[in-house]
């Protein structure tokens, strides 16, 4: 955490090779033996139970975390936020406390996870340039790449909210209208090209008045924290789709979230520089300081990693993403989930969906098996997970989001 100069570490054992070190503290849902879903914070190979833990500690505004959702806590804003961290924190490092704890510890193996905040709206942003120009050059081979609003803003376009699911959510092939070039008329099928893309999401806490902007200042103030999103893609009906109103039914069938939510103080140390932006971008985008954040995706299909996006690279910062999003007053609720846009590098091996991995299908990626893919067959599994550098030198992770293909309806 911020400001503190020894290492700090937990009473607790701890694998060295967890991503919830102390550090950490991620927020999810859970259920436990039959009892109702509610809150609960990962700590190496246990979750913590805060409800009866906040109820043993006499813990004013505990009863939160008896919700089956993060919402109501989310909605009590940064002071109840960095106030609960800072709890949690001296119960898990101060062995003085250990015997209030331990008896509220959980084995993170024999609980079960759930959606973790009630998703109010879904925004999906286009923020990587790599991943907006090699779309362009598959594409519009003989054009420019990037369209000529995409340097002057974070484009971006208004998903689903009522699809956003769980990792481990059975993710059922769409079926939808579709045209490929040269075809005489258009079918209506199971999608043919099945594509995942690769994002972190940021979830909303404190919301705002509509009519009212939110400047990149106040992004700390209204994020509670970050989630890995994968953007289930439906690329031969989204292809058919899309223009002249963007992307639709070829996104909204399922948007998968990983169980746990980062606060953002967990990710101070992430923190880097904003990437520098050509042309100068208006007043209402300058990134008041906050950056970019230096985060590791790993993406794997049926095992094999067939990708590693760095999500440093990203053109635009989640600050001017929020501001972009209310800036024309659109008001932010608790629950709020804006997701970055697939994370690609400059390398083939950095991009964030099959549609550039295999480029629109012509050059195949090989899996451990010897099986190759352009995109995803039924069967398979795909799995994005993430890493992140943490306070005293930590490594701390976001677990995985997971989703398996089952065959259309």
């Amino acid at each position: 955490m911020p400001g503190m100069s020894a290492a700090v570490t937990s009473w607790l054992d701890v694998p060295t090779d967890s991503p919830f070190p102390v550090q950490n503290l991620p927020y999810g849902v859970f259920s436990y033996d039959g009892e109702a879903p509610r809150v609960g914070v990962a700590i190496g190979d246990h979750l913590l139970d805060l409800a009866p833990l906040a109820a043993a500690a006499g813990l004013d505004g505990g009863h939160v975390f008896q919700a089956p959702t993060l919402n109501p806590f989310l909605a009590l804003g940064r002071p109840a936020w960095s106030a609960v961290r800072s709890w949690l924190t001296e119960l898990l490092t101060h062995t003085a406390q250990r015997a209030l704890v331990e008896g509220h510890l959980l084995p993170a193996c024999e609980v079960t996870m759930h959606l973790p905040f009630e998703v109010a709206d879904y925004v999906d942003f286009y923020s990587s340039r790599h991943h907006a120009e090699n779309v362009g050059r598959i594409f519009r081979p003989d054009s420019e790449p990037l369209s000529p609003n995409w340097p002057h803003m974070p484009l971006g376009y208004h998903g689903r909210a009522g699809t956003v699911v769980v990792s481990g959510t059975p993710i059922v092939r769409p079926s939808g209208q579709r045209k490929a070039p040269g075809e005489p008329a258009a079918t209506y099928g199971p999608c043919l090209r099945l594509d995942i893309e690769a994002e972190v999401g940021f979830v909303v806490g404190a919301s705002s008045r509509r009519g009212e902007r939110v400047p990149t200042s106040a992004f700390r103030e209204h994020v509670f924290g970050a989630c890995l999103v994968n953007d289930w893609s439906a690329r031969d009906i989204q292809a058919w789709e899309y223009v002249p109103l963007g992307p639709f039914l070829g996104k909204s069938f399922a948007t998968s979230v990983s169980p746990w939510v980062l606060p953002l103080d967990a990710l101070e140390a992430a923190r880097v520089a904003s990437p520098a932006q050509e042309p100068a971008v208006l007043d209402y985008l300058r990134d008041d300081g906050y950056g970019g954040l230096d985060l590791s995706l790993e993406v794997r299909c049926n095992g094999t990693v067939v990708s590693r996006p760095p999500f440093a690279s990203m053109y635009w910062t989640p600050a001017q993403q929020l501001a972009h999003l209310t800036g024309n007053g659109a008001s932010l609720r608790t629950g709020d989930l804006y997701a970055s846009g697939t994370v690609s590098g400059p390398e083939r091996t950095q991009r964030g969906s099959f549609l550039e991995l295999s480029w629109n299908g012509a050059e195949p990626v090989t899996l451990d098996d010897g099986s190759t893919r352009t995109f995803l067959e039924d069967g398979d599994e795909v799995s994005i997970s993430a890493w992140a550098p943490g306070a005293d030198g930590s490594r701390i992770g976001f677990g995985s989001v997971t989703g398996r293909v089952f065959p259309a309806r």
